[in-house]
């Protein structure tokens, strides 16, 4: 079996089980922790496109999502856009600050890159925490970004009307369609010409140059192709929870989802999703355990990196190859 008949049938047994899960375990929780493992899940398997697939160590991706929640939201609070626009809109925004940032780190590698970006996301989060002045007073003193409170009430993609009691199953399919779009973009890109271009810049990217293989305009598309789904995630974050605030930059939430990757198995196609549902299981089976959760999911992770470096795919491939 070829490798894109292989993804094509993983792929479909995963989207008839995550579809049947509704009716099989209609509980609410279950439903829209679903739903959040949809969101992650599109993030990390567009975030290994850039630091698995193309090599480049960027820890933009928090901000990227930021970017995307933010400018749904803005666009439906100050400008009344539909939220079934503002999203797709938000994508086109996220794209325009992933290549500027993509473009910052062109002549840079390695740590620097992850530096660099970290210090953007930074600067992002403290440009909106310290945002105090009053943009508009509808409503009382809002800042333009929101400040600390974050910004609410800027519209619905209308599911909530359409079935009100049942609007989480609602939203649950959505994040299932573009989980599913973002995954086969993820496996065009990965199996293609494109993912090897990448990884010959990854691999050995003074050969490839020479081969002709433009590092500028393969790491902007990259960045452009990641940041357009990363910021839809985020556009979708901000309509399922109604309420974009400085949160989304947590750092905490950056080392769980880079995690995530490395759990999985980094240049992968399916690793980023298996270690994505293997750690928001452990983190709600810890989760009672309050203060011991982080410590927890930080020894679990130091098991992963020490046991299995190649991640949970790696050692299925390994195991598949042993039984042939």
């Amino acid at each position: 079996m070829t490798s894109i008949r292989r993804d094509v049938l993983i792929g479909l047994v995963c989207l008839a089980v995550a579809i049947a899960l509704p009716v099989a375990m209609p509980g609410r929780y279950v439903i829209t922790q679903s739903t959040l493992f949809f969101i992650w899940a599109i993030v990390v398997v567009q975030w290994n496109l850039v630091l698995g697939i193309g090599g480049i160590f960027s820890l933009a991706q928090m901000a990227l999502f930021a970017t995307g929640a933010y400018a749904a939201a803005m666009l439906g609070f100050y400008w009344k856009v539909p939220m079934l626009a503002a999203i797709p809109m938000a994508g086109v925004v996220t794209v325009a600050v992933g290549m500027l940032i993509g473009l910052a780190c062109l002549r840079l590698r390695g740590p620097y890159v992850a530096l660099l970006t970290l210090a953007i996301a930074q600067v992002m989060y403290v440009l909106i925490v310290n945002d105090t002045d009053c943009f508009t007073t509808t409503g009382g003193c809002m800042p333009l970004f929101g400040g600390v409170r974050g910004i609410g009430q800027f519209g619905d993609i209308g599911l909530r009307a359409l079935f009100p009691s049942k609007w989480y199953i609602a939203h649950y399919y959505v994040g299932l369609a573009l989980l599913a779009v973002a995954v086969t973009i993820s496996i065009v890109v990965i199996r293609g010409p494109l993912g090897l271009a990448f990884r010959a810049l990854r691999d050995n990217p003074g050969y490839a140059m020479s081969r002709g293989i433009s590092r500028f305009k393969y790491q902007l598309w990259i960045f452009a192709v990641s940041a357009f789904f990363t910021g839809i995630a985020g556009g979708f974050y901000a309509v399922h929870f109604r309420v974009v605030g400085p949160t989304v930059f947590s750092f905490s939430t950056l080392l769980f989802l880079i995690a995530m990757i490395v759990v999985g198995g980094l240049g992968s196609i399916w690793g980023p999703l298996l270690g994505a549902a293997v750690l928001m299981l452990a983190d709600e089976g810890m989760r009672e355990l309050s203060d011991y959760r982080n410590i927890g999911l930080g020894l679990l992770l130091a098991v992963f990196v020490i046991a299995w470096p190649n991640g949970l795919n790696g050692w299925l491939q390994r195991s598949r190859a042993g039984r042939n």
